[in-house]
């Protein structure tokens, strides 16, 4: 197995879990899905886990082509997803509540905010575009 570098592998998964933070993932998202059954709440779990895993393989895969044809460097793509960070990150310092307010209004949190940008956001995506 030449092919596969386990310490490569090893380290992608690792840096994965930190970026994606699954355990600081689960407040929101009993939050989100405190209206609903517990069936409809495991069917949102697969749903986010579903769309996050899509979006990062889509991006491992397709991403630095996709980059490419747009124009945009690497550099520039973890630029944004700093400052989307900080932008969060003051939304929270100013205790701002209207992101808890319009995500009730969401059919589906499944898919955003949980599948994309909490569980696959930018961190993620950029983390695989660079080790892959």
């Amino acid at each position: 197995m030449e092919w596969l570098d386990l310490q490569l592998l090893a380290s992608v998964i690792v840096t994965l879990f930190v970026i994606m933070d699954p355990p600081g993932t689960v407040p929101i998202f009993m939050s989100l899905t405190a209206q609903m059954n517990a069936k409809d709440r495991n069917i949102s779990a697969l749903q986010a886990l579903l769309v996050a895993t899509g979006v990062i393989v889509a991006f491992a895969i397709f991403g630095q082509s996709i980059l490419n044809y747009m124009h945009i460097s690497l550099a520039a793509l973890q630029g944004a997803g700093g400052l989307l960070l900080v932008l969060i990150a003051l939304q929270l310092l100013t205790g701002s509540t209207s992101g808890e307010e319009n995500a009730a209004k969401y059919k589906n949190v499944a898919f955003v905010p949980l599948g994309t940008p909490l569980m696959a956001g930018p961190g993620a995506i950029v983390a695989v575009m660079v080790f892959v």
